[in-house]
């Protein structure tokens, strides 16, 4: 009998939140699943300012300013790393906050990008153009979606395709990069190749490092810090250009250790 009314009891307040549009999750507390109401706010925060970053991208695209929609991409980039860390700092994990990153990622990372491209260098070949801009978009969809079906389930020290910021960061850095220059055929042929491959990439079954198993809170020698630096000094002479060649050799190093491995394997003899 006891059970019974504790059943209602949780189907009543279910149904009181759902009438007042509350986010329910269940947490385990001590080893007992316990039903919280609301949502964390500063991991959301974050994440809020990462989708605003990447909306800002469009607009500033749309309205021919192809700098700050690059930069955006960028803060966007610091923004989606720093709301998961925090939330794991702050033990403020939740499922609301992995949907809502997710969605969050596919506008920073998926939309703004693809349409920044497109206003800038691509929209002038017609179909073609939108062709190859949708390939991105639909290349960074389908990442998203593979990578939150893997998570746990895959080695941690790689990335089963390009991961969707790093994607996201080749194309920003491309534009910010020659934002300036005059549009030209070997402009928009790279544009091209950039834009589709970093879509074809983020599904493939290419390996990538992840530098997730990278300790940074173990002791370094003192000299270390000279390298963060100069690291910091040559982003600034130049960020595009710095930041797109970066992420450049970062998006080929997958299909290059690819190649190698086969290599490898190819010239092993056979038992």
């Amino acid at each position: 009998m006891t059970d019974n009314k504790d059943e209602s009891a949780k189907a009543a307040t279910s149904e009181q939140d759902l009438a007042h549009g509350e986010v329910v999750e269940e947490e385990l507390v001590e080893g007992a699943p316990v039903r919280r109401r609301g949502i964390y706010l500063l991991p959301n925060a974050l994440t809020t300012a990462s989708l605003f970053s990447g909306f800002y991208a469009i607009v500033s695209a749309a309205n021919g300013v192809f700098d700050n929609a690059a930069i955006a991409i960028f803060v966007s980039m610091i923004l989606d790393g720093l709301d998961g860390r925090v939330a794991r700092m702050t033990n403020t994990q939740s499922k609301f906050g992995e949907e809502y990153d997710s969605l969050a990622d596919m506008v920073a990372f998926g939309v703004a990008p693809a349409l920044v491209a497109f206003f800038w260098s691509l929209n002038g070949l017609d179909q073609f153009g939108w062709a190859i801009t949708f390939i991105y978009l639909a290349g960074a969809a389908l990442r998203l979606a593979r990578f939150n079906t893997q998570i746990g389930s895959v080695d941690k020290k790689f990335f089963v395709g390009l991961p969707s910021p790093s994607a996201a960061a080749a194309v920003a850095g491309l534009v910010w990069c020659f934002h300036t220059y005059e549009p030209s055929f070997w402009l928009t042929a790279l544009t091209i190749i950039v834009v589709g491959a970093s879509g074809v990439l983020m599904v493939s079954n290419v390996l990538y490092q992840s530098f997730k198993d990278f300790d940074l809170r173990g002791r370094v020698p003192f000299a270390a810090i000279l390298i963060v630096v100069l690291v910091l000094v040559v982003i600034a002479l130049d960020p595009g250009t710095v930041l797109f060649v970066v992420f450049l050799i970062y998006a080929l190093s997958g299909p290059f250790r690819s190649l190698m491995r086969r290599s490898r394997r190819s010239s092993e003899p056979s038992v």
